[in-house]
Formats: structure tokens, sequence, C-alpha cells
């Protein structure tokens, strides 16, 4: 599988030259499979780029996977070009939780005051799936959701396709257990022997003390957790509105130093290519 990382920010879309390097766009990950699915995790500001390529690329059937409903996950949505174009078809994955169904989930971005054009006058052909606990497939790519430790409830994915394993757990606050969330132990085993976990790694320390229960980790802990799960690699994820390229430089090296050579650190950053 190909993963492509077209926003790794947390909250909001930020610029400016201290954010260059790890890119200021809000989540949105593009999984290529082996037999050219397109898969989209989320539709943060990074989903604008993203739209501009598949339609470049003449891509015009694709499934998109939400983690969850918060703004930064899906703002980007009203943007992505695809879905003003009728010969578009998305299978649209996710779970209601406290709403009606899926559609109700993401459709108030585009509801007025809140956005010109209705989420129903888009001309995309859209299939919604309600996939909140049951493993499905994706072409040979086998997908298993979990909850996640979240305000208002959300769920992380493992994809596995040919052997390979990548475990996605963004917005997902390890150490702070809120409603509908699971506890560290099942977090690590749902992790356990994957190629790549990337995890929420929104707080320093010294932050958590102020932001505990706000739904997201301290960097030590994801790498604690990779570690417990025995991951070859682990992608830093969510990172602040106010983190600075130097700043993630600076978490990076001491998880690396941390793990020595039993785990691969890095950051996710914007336009980043994962080949699994």
């Amino acid at each position: 599988m190909l993963i492509r990382c077209w926003g790794a920010r947390g909250s909001v879309p930020v610029s400016g030259k201290q954010y260059l390097h790890y890119g200021g766009d809000t989540t949105c990950i593009e999984l290529r499979t082996k037999d050219d699915n397109v898969i989209i995790i989320d539709a943060g500001s990074g989903a604008r780029r993203l739209g501009k390529r598949l339609i470049a690329e003449g891509r015009s059937v694709f499934s998109m996977l939400f983690t969850h409903s918060h703004w930064d996950h899906i703002m980007g949505f009203p943007f992505f070009k695809p879905v003003y174009q009728s010969d578009t078809r998305i299978a649209l994955f996710g779970c209601p939780f406290v709403r009606d169904s899926v559609k109700a989930l993401i459709s108030p971005i585009m509801t007025p005051p809140n956005f010109p054009v209705c989420f129903d006058d888009i001309t995309a052909d859209i299939r919604y799936e309600e996939t909140c606990t049951d493993t499905f497939t994706i072409g040979g790519m086998t997908v298993t959701p979990i909850p996640i430790s979240h305000p208002n409830q959300g769920l992380g994915y493992r994809f596995e396709e040919d052997g390979k394993s990548f475990v996605f757990l963004t917005d997902n606050e390890l150490t702070y257990r809120h409603p509908g969330g699971l506890a560290y132990e099942d977090y690590r085993t749902f992790a356990s022997g994957a190629d790549l976990l990337v995890h929420d790694a929104e707080y320093l320390p010294g932050e958590y003390r102020q932001t505990r229960s706000w739904g997201h980790s301290v960097y030590t802990d994801a790498l604690n957790l990779a570690l417990d799960a025995g991951v070859a690699r682990l992608g830093l994820f969510h990172h602040n509105q106010d983190r600075a390229d130097r700043d993630v430089d600076g978490m990076v090296e001491e998880c690396r130093t941390a793990a020595g050579r039993k785990l691969d650190c890095f950051a996710l950053g914007q336009d980043m290519e994962i080949a699994l």
C-alpha cells in the first residue's frame, strides 16, 4: 500500500515559514491499494489539494473514511472538487454515533449559515456505509475500525494488505478514557505488530497539565504505545497548531533517543509518501 499525507496539522490550518516542513493543512490521508483503489481518511483542509490531484488524474471513484466530525477533519469537504462532478462516485464510511446517519454526521458543515452551497446540491453519487465495529474490505484491503478515546467519540482504523499493516489513531487520548473510548491495553492489542502506527502526538508533557481531557495525547505516550505494541515504525501526527517545525523535530529526536533501535520514529509531514 502507498500512504500519502495531505495534512498532518491539528485543530486549525496554519501558515508561515515556521511550518513549511510539516505543513499547515489539517488531517487528510490518502491510501492507494495494490489494485489501485483510492481510500481517503478524513477531509480536513488537505482534502482541497487532494481533490485537485484526483481530478487531474481523471479519478472519479473512491472511498472516504471519517474518524469523526470535528471541524478540522471535515472542513475541507466543501472544497473537495470531485463532489461537484456528476461522474464522481464516493463510498463514504463512518459511524454516526449520536447522529441519525453518516450523512447527518458530515452534512452540517454545508448548511446555512455555515456555507453558501447546501450539501444536497452537490452532484456526486455518494453511498453511505455505517462502519462502527465490523471489519470490512475495500478491494483487497481489509479495514478494521476501533473506537477512539475522544470527546463526541470517533474511530481509528487498521488497514491490512499483503501481510502489511497500517494503524491510524489520531485524536486518541491514551491516558484519559472518554465515553465510548477504550482502555490503553485495547489500543496496544489493536496496534500490535503493525508495520506503521500513526498516532496523535498533540502535546508536550507540560502542556498536558492544562489540556487533559481535551482528546489528544502527549507524544511520549504515543511512543510508549508503539514500543508496547511492538510496531516497526511510529509516525507522530496531529501537530499542534502552534508547533513550529524545529519543535516537532525536537520531539522526533527525543523519541529516537528513547526508542534506540527498537523503533523507527518520525513525524508525518504534508506531501510525505510512505510505501508498505
